[in-house]
């Protein structure tokens, strides 16, 4: 039997998301961004966030609306910065908001270790610069590298496109980013869908992120 729950509400999805936890946020802009689990986590309250992206939100919705509602720390992110990202940068001018800047392959991999149970590893990018400051550096080969280490959630929220009652996940085109090795790395994975179908009506080959992996999915209709 799957253990995951196919919820009827919003509500339902983000219950039990703490004060403080730490969420992986799926998304590259607004492709594959679960912006009605974003929304649901406004409602239900939960503060002191430390958020994990590829961005830092877009305009007034998504992350940047999380962000506005004051329930963010510290954002873990590879671009923080563009023409519409104007209130994280708001804050963080401001002084509300931490920022820990990650290149996107390194905020990718240590994503990815923490769901592959790996302890740390070791990554040429950003060495000789501010990125890499205060980390442990070690020549390989007469290639300096990086000490880099996981970045576990306690929550994961997710978009993908059609999900099946087993918990399994396929993805539409570049809507495919951060979400399945996001979906590895937490304690707790969400994923919002388009719609939810019988087990066993996804074509097994087409199948990304595997249902062990999914606690609950919403279906959204959009």
């Amino acid at each position: 039997m799957s253990r995951t729950v196919i919820c009827d509400t919003a509500a339902e999805a983000v219950s039990g998301v703490a004060d403080g936890a730490t969420v992986l946020v799926g998304g590259f802009g607004m492709a594959g961004m679960p912006a009605v689990l974003i929304d649901a986590l406004i409602a239900q309250g939960a503060r002191d966030l430390t958020i994990v992206s590829n961005n830092a939100g877009n305009a007034d919705t998504g992350l940047a609306a999380l962000l506005a509602a004051g329930r963010v720390r510290k954002v873990i992110c590879s671009f923080p910065r563009q023409s519409d990202s104007y209130v994280f940068d708001g804050l963080y001018r401001a002084g509300k908001v931490a920022l820990e800047l990650v290149p996107q392959g390194n905020l990718a991999e240590r994503i990815r270790a923490a769901g592959a149970g790996i302890g740390a590893f070791f990554c040429p990018t950003g060495v000789g610069t501010l990125l890499t400051e205060g980390k442990e550096i070690r020549t390989i080969n007469g290639r300096d590298y990086a000490l880099e280490y996981p970045i576990h959630g306690d929550v994961a929220l997710i978009g993908a496109h059609v999900g099946d009652r087993a918990g399994n996940l396929v993805y539409r085109k570049t809507a495919r980013n951060f979400g399945p090795v996001m979906a590895t790395a937490a304690t707790l994975t969400v994923a919002e869908v388009s719609r939810v179908v019988d087990t066993g009506q996804l074509d097994s080959e087409a199948i990304v992120t595997p249902g062990i992996y999914v606690d609950r999915i919403l279906e959204t209709g959009s």
